[in-house]
């Protein structure tokens, strides 16, 4: 049981994304979510009182830094140490077909990935190594240059990250619908023109490795539709929030803010009353989201939010 507890100390020590696994390292929950957010320690004894395992997972990719290169065709490691010749030196872990090797990653542009760490390092974590420069030129040679033509919008005055993030990610089949349809609505979201919003789109899809055809570009107009940053999360989990400025509207809690105008009355509410202002007035901060997605976020049976919500409204909370 301590050595458990030293490993998963050890993982949220190097900042790595955490979630539940159950003893086939299959996710216990829904955890596309924290490829943006990290579970915080609280999240895991809970996990563990609920699924009763103290197995986690590394969410790897930007969010914590770490990229993966999975090997299980043993006859392509000679050709890989050709390319790599200090890939033995980098932590390495045996698997039951190969083996997986992780580097770590400092703001390069490489593809995240849902692969998990095993338990059995053959090289420990203490030798991690760097990213191959091969590696991130590779990934830079393919996009950065075709994408260096997009002047990023502002977002209400505002640089909104996950605008830049949309336009630089060369999307591929299964993301680029919801890419440029997302991307459409935000600009005019934005107070730009349609046909403003079009020509950045079209521009888009033309710099695609597979771009949309003309026919599946039309369905990307078919209707204009408020995203908030929940939203946008959901829809495409490659987007990280962390460092994006018009968080909480600008980068800061304004007074506008739900947290901040209930700051005195906090302590009087329930547990479940705060856990859901908490929720609004960061999560879904300038949205009005519906009953079951606050529940969904929440962890919390849509009748506990319902009933709480309403007691919220009792006390003169401004719910739409």
């Amino acid at each position: 049981m301590n050595y458990i507890h030293g490993i998963i100390n050890n993982y949220l020590e190097n900042g790595y994304s955490l979630i539940p696994v159950d003893k086939e390292k299959r996710p216990c929950i829904y955890w596309k979510k924290y490829q943006y957010r990290k579970a915080t320690i609280k999240d895991i004894l809970q996990w563990h009182i609920q699924f009763d395992t103290l197995n986690v997972g590394i969410v790897t990719g930007r969010i914590s830094r770490l990229a993966v290169i999975d090997v299980d065709d043993l006859s392509l490691l000679p050709e890989l140490k050709e390319r790599i010749p200090d890939i033995n030196e980098t932590t390495r872990v045996k698997t039951n077909r190969g083996y997986h090797y992780y580097f770590s990653l400092n703001g390069e542009n490489i593809r995240s990935t849902s692969r998990l760490f095993g338990k059995n390092h053959e090289v420990p974590l203490s030798k991690i190594l760097p990213i191959p420069e091969k590696l991130v030129k590779k990934s830079d040679d393919k996009i950065t240059n075709k994408y260096i033509i997009f002047k990023i919008p502002r977002y209400h005055g505002h640089n909104m990250d996950c605008i830049r993030q949309i336009l630089k990610r060369d999307l591929k089949e299964g993301e680029r619908d919801n890419g440029l349809f997302i991307l459409y609505n935000l600009l005019i979201q934005n107070k730009n023109s349609r046909e403003y919003a079009r020509k950045i789109v079209e521009k888009k899809n033309r710099n695609l490795a597979n771009p949309l055809t003309d026919l599946e570009l039309k369905k990307i107009y078919r209707k204009a539709y408020h995203y908030g940053c929940s939203g946008i999360r959901e829809k495409l989990p490659y987007v990280c929030c962390e460092n994006c400025t018009y968080r909480y509207r600008g980068g800061q809690l304004r007074g506008s803010n739900i947290l901040i105008k209930s700051m005195r009355v906090l302590p009087e509410l329930t547990s479940t009353q705060r856990s859901i202002l908490c929720l609004l007035g960061t999560v879904f901060d300038g949205e009005n989201p519906s009953i079951s997605k606050i529940a969904k976020e929440a962890h919390m049976d849509w009748r506990v939010v319902k009933k709480a919500i309403s007691e919220l409204k009792e006390r003169g909370f401004p719910f739409k």
